[in-house]
């Protein structure tokens, strides 16, 4: 008789992964994955994705996780594409349809006048299929219920709204926005300018700070690799900074650093607040130590370590 095969036991793996998520899936869902198939025993990601949304979603592993915060401050980038003249429950493609309209003749004059409004600092209502939560309970389950309660409105910034492809009713775009923006509102928010409704139809998030989807990977194909290799399309930890500017530091300042001490180490002029921080090497190769602070003081307080180093 075989002995039974034993589920291979956690490991500690400190790394990020660039995900590209599929259609369907929520992503938690896709994060227990990825935990599973690395066998990591510690994870989590920088900000969710909604089940029809696909793309990149970083997820990072161990002593990366310490640095996920700063992705959740990032700007963000989506192709998103619109259907004119449908409107639904939830403003995307899950809900029911609420009305339908002819679109009118000059909706592409409506469009192309509507799109440079939204630029810029924004005031916008989030929308009540949500995971924002009032009195306790997220606002989906409100709505699921029939209940709507009043939102109130936050600022979001758009950056950029670039027109990709017009074939009517459908209309697609590409969005670089600030946190917290719902692009099933700005779809929405189109549509009422356009006169005719519209709800968003797919949305593909591309690149999160300066994270893109092209260094993606997807699930499937990680599990098609060996382990040796699916551990090689890793990032390191620092990758979650990158728009950070970075500091080294000789070994006596990497002791006071990893001890939890300012430092005086040398920056360039006009560098303040948040950096990567890295020590040397014997073989005069960096090693990250993780993220630090200049103040007016002039030295650079440690605000996230790494542990073990």
């Amino acid at each position: 008789m075989s002995e039974p095969v034993l589920p291979k036991r956690q490991q500690a793996i400190d790394g990020v992964l660039l995900l590209d998520k599929s259609i369907g899936m929520t992503s938690n869902a896709a994060l227990q994955k990825a935990k599973r198939l690395f066998h990591a025993a510690k994870a989590g990601h920088t900000g969710t994705l909604d089940p029809l949304a696909t793309g990149l979603l970083p997820i990072c592993f161990g002593e990366a996780t310490k640095f996920s915060a700063d992705l959740l401050e990032a700007d963000k980038t989506y192709d998103a594409e619109i259907l004119f003249g449908v409107t639904t429950t939830t403003g995307d493609g899950e809900g029911a349809i609420m009305e339908t309209a002819t679109l009118p003749s000059d909706i592409v004059g409506r469009i192309a006048c509507a799109l440079p409004r939204f630029l810029g600092e924004q005031l916008q209502t989030p929308p009540m299929y949500s995971a924002l939560k009032h009195g306790g309970r997220p606002l989906y389950e409100l709505a699921r219920q029939g209940v709507e309660v009043e939102r109130v409105p936050r600022r979001v910034v758009f950056h950029t709204l670039e027109a990709l492809a017009l074939d009517l009713p459908r209309f697609s775009l590409r969005v670089k926005c600030g946190k917290g923006t719902y692009i099933r509102t700005l779809a929405e928010d189109l549509g009422r300018a356009a006169g005719c409704g519209a709800h968003l139809t797919a949305l593909r998030r591309i690149r999160v700070g300066a994270l893109d989807i092209q260094n993606a990977h997807t699930l499937e194909i990680l599990a098609s690799l060996p382990e040796a290799e699916r551990l090689a399309r890793l990032d390191a930890a620092d990758t979650l900074l990158a728009r950070l500017p970075g500091v080294c530091l000789s070994a006596a300042e990497t002791r006071r650093f990893l001890h939890g001490n300012p430092v005086l180490a040398a920056r360039e002029p006009g560098v303040i607040g948040a950096a990567r921080v890295y020590g040397e090497q014997e073989d005069d190769k960096r090693i990250f130590l993780g993220q630090g602070d200049f103040r007016d003081d002039n030295l650079l307080w440690p605000r996230r370590v790494i542990c073990g180093k």
